[in-house]
Order: C-alpha cells, then sequence, then structure tokens
C-alpha cells in the first residue's frame, strides 16, 4: 500500500498518526518544533488524505499491519509515535504490539466510558463529515461568517480563533472526500481498547474542551493504563495541535526523553 506522507528533520524517528476524517496537516503547527531534534513523519493513515483506503471491512490489525510496512519502507524501527484520536488509539496498539520506542495519545479513541459516550463522538463526527459535503460555495460562504466559523470549530479546537479560514476549508474538503471514514466509523461502534498495556513510555493527554471524545474518557484511560504518564491539556479541544502548538509538542518531546532515559 502507497501511504503518503510528509518528513521533516533529522534525529530519532517520529511518527505522527492523524485522526478520522484528518490528514498529516493537522499535525502542520508542531511539525517543525518537533523536526528540530527529531525525523518527523506525518503520515495520511490509510483511507484519509491521499493514502488509499484499506480493504473492507476495516480493522485496527490491518491498520497496524499497514503502519508497520510503512515503517520497514521508510528504513525505521520502532520510532516515537505521537497520535490523535483514532491516530493515538492506533499508536497505543502499535506501542502494545513492540512497534514503538514510546507513545504520546492525545484524547485517544477506544477509551469510552458508557454506549452514549461512543455514540456521541460517531454521531457528531458523522455530522461534521455531512455538512462537510455541502457544496463548495456553501461551505466557503459559512465559513466566511465568524460567528458560524467559530460555531463550528469549537467543536474540534478548544480556541478556533487560532485556526486559519483556509486551513479549516481544506481539512473539510479532506473529510468530505475521505473514502475511509464510513468503513474507519463502523469498525468504532465496536471498538474498545483491550490490548496489553504497553511496555514503553506512554503519555495520555486530554483537552479539557475536548467535545468529541469527553474529557471524562481520560479517567478510563488512566485505570487502564496505569503506569501511563496522564496529563490535562488546559482549553485544549479535540484537535489541540492548533490551540496549543508550544504544549503539544513539549508533551511529545518530553515522552520521547523519557524513553531516551530508559533504554
Amino acid at each position: 500500500m502507497t501511504i503518503s506522507y510528509e518528513r521533516r528533520g533529522s534525529g530519532s524517528p517520529l511518527v505522527l498518526l492523524h485522526g478520522i476524517g484528518h490528514r498529516w496537516q493537522a499535525w502542520e503547527p508542531v511539525m517543525d518544533r518537533l523536526a528540530a531534534s527529531h525525523d518527523v513523519i506525518a503520515m495520511d493513515l490509510p483511507g484519509f488524505g491521499l493514502s488509499p483506503s484499506l480493504p473492507e471491512p476495516y480493522t485496527v490489525a490491518a491498520a497496524v499491519d499497514a503502519a508497520v510496512d510503512k515503517f520497514k519502507t521508510l528504513g525505521i524501527d520502532k520510532p516515537h509515535i505521537a497520535g490523535n484520536s483514532l491516530g493515538g488509539m492506533l499508536a497505543l496498539e502499535l506501542a502494545s504490539a513492540g512497534h514503538a520506542s514510546s507513545v504520546t495519545a492525545l484524547a485517544p479513541a477506544g477509551f469510552w466510558t458508557t454506549p452514549r459516550a461512543r455514540s456521541w463522538a460517531l454521531g457528531l463526527l458523522t455530522m461534521i463529515r455531512a455538512t462537510a459535503r455541502w457544496p463548495e460555495r456553501t461551505r466557503v460562504a459559512v465559513m466566511s461568517r465568524k460567528s458560524l466559523r467559530m460555531a463550528s470549530g469549537s467543536l474540534l479546537f478548544g480556541h478556533p480563533s487560532r485556526v486559519p479560514v483556509e486551513v479549516m476549508l481544506a481539512d473539510l474538503a479532506s473529510m468530505a472526500a475521505a473514502p475511509g471514514f464510513d468503513a474507519v466509523a463502523r469498525a468504532g461502534r465496536e471498538y474498545f481498547f483491550r490490548s496489553v498495556a504497553p511496555t514503553v513510555p506512554v503519555t495520555v493527554a486530554w483537552g479539557t474542551r475536548d467535545r468529541i471524545l469527553w474529557p471524562t474518557q481520560a479517567r478510563r484511560a488512566a485505570q487502564l493504563l496505569p503506569e501511563a504518564r496522564h496529563v490535562t491539556l488546559p482549553r485544549c479541544g479535540h484537535v489541540p495541535m492548533h490551540d496549543e502548538p508550544e504544549l503539544v509538542a513539549r508533551t511529545i518531546l518530553e515522552t520521547c526523553i523519557r524513553a531516551a532515559q530508559v533504554s
């Protein structure tokens, strides 16, 4: 499988995995900060961005295998991995299977506290995708009005005013076009994180303004991953990289440093 990616910097490899409906550009606000000390590879997950979809039905095991195959193609072994939402879940699964040196999971999927929490997240993401499929003229008109842009952006960001309108529009277009969205969403209805806890350093970080995966799910993550470092990202939303890029980058780098210290 040909997986699209962006690569910058030098040093120990650090792979970045985005959430459902997103693309590698989700990491743009933090990439250069991370690339100052790492060989950073931001990937388009299968079925998103410019990467083709996995065969249906989508499975986490197939997504993990696709990532590992890409690691081999890139000549990297057990990279540090940071992921957001779907990407955070895959980062933890990769670490559980022995394919990571460290993990920083930003609001990882799969730690639902109730069926309602899972239905809320998948329903809200599906609703966002439905609006993303409006005609381009309509999307531009909506996003051109600040009040509507702030209201819609607050579903994903703690500080939507910090996200350029052109980025919001490009993200919506990418979400609308993502061929893997429906298959991944269907798989999410049955998914819970049940894998063994990773033995490498793990940080789980949750934004206090996350409206997709409620911050209460951080407590479930702490129960299932008691050895991990659990941190709060104040005033950050579900996709925190635009909200607080310095804080997010520092959180990731601190996890990588911990891994270097114990290796």
